[in-house]
């Protein structure tokens, strides 16, 4: 099936810190105010097919500012996926024609004292077609539970597969997956939704100082080119001051851009304090004949499978943290948890000690 190029549009939303569920109304007021002006700018060329909202543009992240105990976070702000939230969002999707790709923290149905962290795909009629459950966190800071931390679960639940970690939806735009924030750090993640078909792949939001120093940049060019696959990377806008009203406060640092599969930018907003949006052209048909014609840089084609699984033979994080457990704060994380992770690295000979 032949896919014509199309716009994508990242929001780069102010957004308020909510402290319950209720709260996040106020900012789903805003990401369809901002859609619209998006939208509407956006189409004149070439139609708009895809949506994308950073991380943390519904909730923010007082869960990790406040080191808010985790239980009472799952209670009283996490969501459902599908629920009221991604029903509007829904409605959204219908009214532009779009598929919107977003990020919530939410709770498993058979883990309800628990929430994860989840990224989200909304067909243009309004159904949800993919949920990620992200798998690599911003330590110790984030307080939301991995797949990993369930992992001996996960893997009866799930079964151990690429689709049980990465999640491919096949659309009429192209296969969408899903690679938030620092699961973009780690090139596996890239790869493994490489090798499940991924073509156009989320990747938002990320902190100053990683995005004011190019870090941003650099692991989203890299695992687009690496990989073959488009990058939609809107970083989020500044949190709205509880104490200075009119006032916002950005610690995302923007630089919002769409990568080509190539690794060229082929759209970026480097402002970021103020509400503003991302917008560039994606052509999966390019990219899928690069995939078969080119001889050199079409990469996964010549991944050394043997040898590279000599790199993770020995286990490095622990699984299986949250099995029986709550996620503890931040102090006693770094305390049990960091220092044990870089003492490990010291045992197996990965690293020397700075002495």
């Amino acid at each position: 099936m032949r896919i014509d190029p199309y716009t994508v549009v990242g929001l780069t939303p102010t957004f308020q810190a909510i402290t319950d569920r209720a709260q996040i109304s106020a900012n789903l007021d805003h990401i369809e105010e901002l859609a619209a002006a998006a939208v509407s700018t956006s189409t004149l060329d070439i139609p708009v097919r895809l949506l994308a909202l950073p991380e943390g543009a519904l909730q923010g992240f007082g869960d990790e500012s406040g080191d808010v105990d985790h239980t009472e976070y799952a209670t009283t702000c996490a969501i459902d996926i599908p629920g009221p939230e991604t029903d509007r969002l829904g409605k959204l999707a219908r009214k532009f024609n779009v598929f919107i790709m977003g990020q919530a923290k939410a709770r498993h149905p058979e883990w309800p004292k628990l929430f994860f962290n989840m990224g989200f795909v909304i067909s243009p009629e309004g159904e949800i077609v993919l949920k990620h459950y992200k798998l690599d966190s911003l330590l110790p800071v984030e307080r939301s539970v991995s797949p990993h931390d369930l992992f001996d679960w996960w893997i009866e639940r799930y079964g151990r597969s690429l689709d049980a970690f990465w999640p491919v939806a096949r659309t009429e735009i192209g296969n969408l997956g899903i690679m938030m924030a620092m699961e973009g750090m780690r090139p596996e993640n890239g790869r493994g939704l490489a090798l499940n078909g991924a073509e156009v792949v989320y990747r938002a939001s990320l902190p100053t100082p990683f995005a004011a120093n190019d870090i941003y940049e650099i692991t989203n060019r890299a695992r687009a080119v690496e990989n073959n696959f488009y990058v939609v990377a809107p970083n989020i806008g500044g949190e709205l001051s509880r104490v200075s009203p009119g006032v916002s406060i950005d610690a995302g640092g923007g630089r919002s851009m769409i990568v080509n599969h190539q690794g060229s930018l082929v759209g970026k907003q480097f402002d970021s304090n103020g509400s503003t949006f991302v917008s560039g052209v994606v052509d999966v048909g390019a990219l899928r004949y690069h995939r078969d014609h080119a001889q050199i840089s079409n990469w996964l084609k010549d991944v050394r499978t043997e040898m590279a699984q000599l790199i993770y033979e020995k286990p490095i994080y622990p699984k299986n943290r949250y099995l029986t457990a709550i996620p503890p704060h931040h102090a006693e994380f770094r305390e049990t948890v960091i220092e044990a992770q870089i003492a490990k690295m010291h045992e197996l000979g990965a690293w020397v000690p700075y002495e």
